[in-house]
């Protein structure tokens, strides 16, 4: 158990939390939620003992061992893969040190036996013999091969490192697992994976996400962080939207009631307060009036910024045709042979963890990058655009947000712009900020304002959600579902796959493709049966599940 008693935290003049009490207890995963900015990383921090508090304490259960998951992807690129894992227990992996430089002396003496004999009694209890292979089952269930767990850590990846780490909060099985945006640059099959071992793991969790889908599936609480208080709410995410919405509506009833039976008093009292024989009844309702209270309502500090993609041409039947597209990087073949068309109601979801096959076909539809092999056509009604993956170009220059977005506009008046603008939250003198001083959520909200304002009717994203807070990711989800032109798109959010998808392309590792019409979750049911066959080729139109 561990537990938040009175604490405040005060930045400046700011409360960001101000006399917090609140208890995470085993078995229970806790879902941290709360607005951009509302301190859900820096709550953490103060659980962990990596930030003091201004007043107040955290207690844990003595003996308990809390494990967080790291947060610089450098900190162990010396190290092997497999020990950075072990570290996570830090205490077995210095037991596993001492123990080995024991063994190796020369000159072992008596006291060098006793030790030793120490020590392995240490390791029997902790399990130290299943260490590696307990670690290497880790490391395998996230996508980690094999050859890759004694390799050193500098030579991995992003996405490797960020799974090496998550794999490091999880081993030995800590009593207090502290998880922080532990799904972020985690392939789909990753984060199924991690669901599963949430689901089963019984001590405590307390995890940061903006993965509605995955905090449905793993949290028995929600713990809501507003105006710098930690309200706790049984259930998932979904009952505490439910139950959040739920109250909010009963103190406004109320409320409405209180309002009435003060106005109804008040209008007794003027009636009758200089009447002699009604003067005590008059007396009476005003010592009623001053007790009644009206329930404080605060407004949420969340804000949902207003996603809208209005196409300024209807589509037409033809879309897009794509015959036998292939494209080789660095020697390997992450496209072969890919062959389909869309149609005008077409939905696209491409999954799979081969990101860099997803990134170079998108590259290739937008004309950034050429194919080795075959052709793609669009269709003459379609006009297309593109959220990459990596869009720092867009932001390497001295353009005002406005001035940057009028250029993509059609209607080159600054009154009209700004009115996207501030449908994606930038208010006032936001429209003046520089881009290159901009965050990662305010580029992405600028690039989804691109889209907006193009009018296209094709729309390819290449993982949005990434940097977008969870009202952010709410109001894309929205706006993808309504969308009535054509979405070719990749990303992690289950629960954009499934409500935007009515079709599914997984890009295998061999560069070959998967195509169906389902929906995400229909899709994952028969992932079996489809990863058994071990070469795929669409004809040019997909199989209808």
């Amino acid at each position: 158990m561990i537990s938040a008693n009175n604490v405040t935290l005060r930045i400046g003049k700011k409360a960001l939390f101000e006399d917090v009490n609140i208890k995470f207890t085993e078995g229970n995963c806790y879902g941290l939620i709360g607005a951009n900015g509302a301190g859900k990383s820096t709550f953490l921090k103060i659980l962990s003992g990596q930030l003091e508090t201004t007043k107040g304490d955290v207690a844990m259960t003595p003996g308990q061992r809390l494990s967080v998951l790291e947060q610089d992807h450098f900190k162990y690129d010396e190290f092997p893969v497999l020990d950075t894992v072990i570290m996570g227990n830090q205490r077995l992996y210095d037991i596993m040190n001492e123990k080995d430089a024991i063994y190796a002396k020369e000159d072992f003496s008596d006291e060098d036996g006793i030790r030793a004999s120490e020590l392995e009694g240490e390791f029997a209890e902790m399990n130290g013999w299943e260490a590696e292979s307990d670690a290497a089952t880790l490391l395998n269930g996230l996508g980690i091969d094999t050859e890759l767990h004694y390799t050193l850590m500098k030579d991995l990846n992003g996405s490797e490192k960020v799974k090496v780490l998550l794999a490091r909060a999880l081993f030995g099985n800590p009593d207090i697992l502290l998880l922080d945006e532990p799904t972020n640059h985690l392939d789909l099959d990753a984060i199924s994976w991690l669901e599963e071992f949430l689901i089963n793991f019984d001590n405590t969790v307390i995890v940061v996400s903006h993965d509605r889908y995955f905090l449905n599936k793993v949290c028995t609480q929600i713990a809501d962080i507003d105006y710098g208080k930690i309200q706790l709410y049984a259930g998932n995410y979904d009952f505490w939207y439910e139950s959040s919405q739920l109250l909010i509506r009963q103190m406004k009833e109320a409320n409405r009631k209180k309002e009435e039976k003060i106005k109804e008093l008040q209008e007794f009292i003027s009636r009758f307060s200089a009447n002699a024989s009604k003067s005590k009844q008059a007396t009476s309702r005003k010592r009623a009036l001053e007790k009644i209270q009206l329930d404080e309502i605060k407004p949420s500090s969340r804000k949902y910024p207003y996603i809208d993609f209005r196409p300024n041409r209807e589509i037409g039947n033809e879309v897009l045709m794509v015959e036998n597209l292939s494209k080789t990087i660095d020697g390997v073949k992450v496209l072969d042979s890919l062959t389909f068309t869309l149609g005008h109601d077409d939905k696209v979801a491409f999954v799979g963890s081969n990101e860099l096959a997803k990134t170079t076909f998108f590259q290739i539809l937008t004309g950034e990058m050429e194919p080795d092999e075959g052709h793609y056509k669009w269709g003459v009604t379609t006009t297309q655009s593109y959220f990459p993956k990596d869009s720092s170009k867009e932001f390497d220059n001295d353009l005002t947000i406005t001035d940057w977005l009028t250029g993509y506009s059609e209607i080159k008046d600054a009154t009209y712009v700004r009115g996207f603008l501030g449908r994606m939250l930038f208010a006032g003198e936001d429209g003046v900020k520089k881009m290159k001083v901009l965050s990662g959520g305010e580029r992405v909200r600028c690039m989804l304002s691109k889209m907006m304002i193009s009018g296209s009717n094709v729309l390819i994203f290449d993982e949005p959600t990434n940097h977008l807070d969870m009202e952010s990711i709410t109001a894309l989800n929205n706006g993808m579902i309504k969308f009535p032109g054509v979405i070719l798109f990749s990303s992690r959010d289950h629960q954009i796959v499934q409500t935007t998808a009515n079709r599914i392309m997984e890009i295998l590792p061999n560069g070959k493709l998967i195509d169906k019409i389902t929906t995400y979750d229909e899709y994952l049911e028969n992932d079996e049966m489809a990863r058994k066959r071990q070469i795929y080729t669409t004809e040019g139109k997909p199989e209808d599940n």
